[in-house]
């Protein structure tokens, strides 16, 4: 063990080569995971918001706010099921927004929702033709005070404040009233009008009765007119979602496995340039055990160097990259992941020279040395 130390001390330009490769492997995953993270908070970030335990779609809508109706009278249904506290309407519209100073073709994504119940950071349902902008909009160069032109028909919206991490579908949100959100609506798609009191969704806090319970509750109570959804489950629902995570973690998983072979070529090729060196440490006395744990502790402290770098480089990249271009977000959870990633593929890594340690037979080494 104090040999691999002193080795690492004494001639740490022997492990530069892996050093950086460990180090380019460790930018990408954190790269990638941001990434996913940042893809996934831009698309769901509005339903991850709704402060209440289920959400609620039309039967036939597939889970989907678009495709969803609500009308008054299956929302009374709805709010005399046993256990069913706070009910709110929800419903959005993805349309594109002129922003004054932009050019006429400039225009800012937004997804307008109207809302009853508040979302988390959220304030109050705001006055006819005001809203809550998400902060990503800055970068449209929307500001408080801003009118925004929503739509071919270009209705006002006048953003009164910001609000963090509500975006949906990629796109920054605009939380405005029912009132406002049906006007919208209905001037600019007319092929989806909504009329009085219909919304596109419930938002349905549970009193005192489980929430995956009370979505059967509810289900049961419409005579199966509704689908009903805990938000975890509306969240993992959105289009994409699921198919994201999916392409994305397998990346993820390649990238873990070319880590194991870089660790595991460049320790096999340490093994072979140390067999006289094993020999004789085994002539002595030395142990297998020991001596395949004195490669281990390499592994691991050069894999801890790559990956302290890799953070920094990835930190770095995180605060270099403007709000509202790309959708990276790094968080603490990512680099802890993926620092454990790196120390598990080096592990797995070097015990591919096991077997080479074991072999060493010393006469044969000092003989082949000498």
């Amino acid at each position: 063990m104090r040999i691999a130390l002193r080795e690492l001390r004494r001639r740490p330009s022997r492990f530069a080569t892996a050093t950086v490769i460990l180090t380019l492997i460790a930018v990408l995953l954190m790269f990638l995971g941001g990434l996913l993270d940042g893809l996934l908070r831009d698309a769901t970030g509005a339903v991850r918001a709704q402060e209440g335990d289920l959400i609620v779609y039309s039967s036939t809508a597939r889970d989907s706010f678009f495709r969803s109706r609500i009308p008054p009278e299956l929302r009374a249904e709805i709010e005399s099921v046993p256990g069913v506290g706070e009910v709110g309407g929800l419903g959005v519209a993805l349309l594109g927004g002129r922003v004054p100073g932009n050019g006429p073709r400039d225009l800012a994504d937004l997804a307008v929702f109207g809302y009853e119940i508040p979302p988390e950071g959220v304030g109050a349902p705001p006055p006819a033709g005001q809203g809550y902008a998400d902060e990503v909009l800055e970068a449209a160069g929307i500001e408080v005070g801003t009118e925004a032109l929503v739509g071919p028909a270009r209705t006002p919206v006048e953003v009164i404040g910001f609000v963090s991490d509500t975006n949906f579908s990629g796109q920054g949100s605009l939380w405005v009233s029912p009132d406002t959100w049906r006007e919208v609506q209905n001037a600019n798609r007319p092929d989806a009008t909504v009329g009085p009191g219909v919304f596109q969704s419930l938002v349905v806090r549970a009193d005192g009765v489980p929430p995956a319970e009370l979505a059967d509750d509810i289900d049961a109570a419409t005579d199966g007119a509704t689908s009903t959804l805990t938000v975890d489950e509306a969240v993992s629902a959105l289009p994409g979602v699921e198919q994201q995570s999916s392409v994305f973690n397998q990346i993820i998983g390649v990238t873990v496995v070319v880590a194991i072979v870089v660790v595991a070529l460049f320790f096999a090729l340490l093994t072979v340039e140390r067999t006289g060196l094993y020999g004789v440490l085994k002539a002595i006395g030395a142990r297998s055990r020991t001596l395949f744990a004195g490669v281990i502790v390499q592994a691991v402290l050069v894999t801890l160097v790559a990956c302290a770098i890799g953070a920094a480089l990835a930190i770095a990249l995180d605060l270099a990259i403007p709000a509202g271009t790309i959708p990276f977000v790094l968080t603490p959870g990512r680099v802890v992941s993926s620092v454990v990633f790196l120390l598990l593929a080096s592990v797995i890594g070097c015990a591919f020279s096991l077997r080479r340690v074991l072999r060493i037979d010393p006469a044969a080494a000092i003989g082949s040395a000498s």
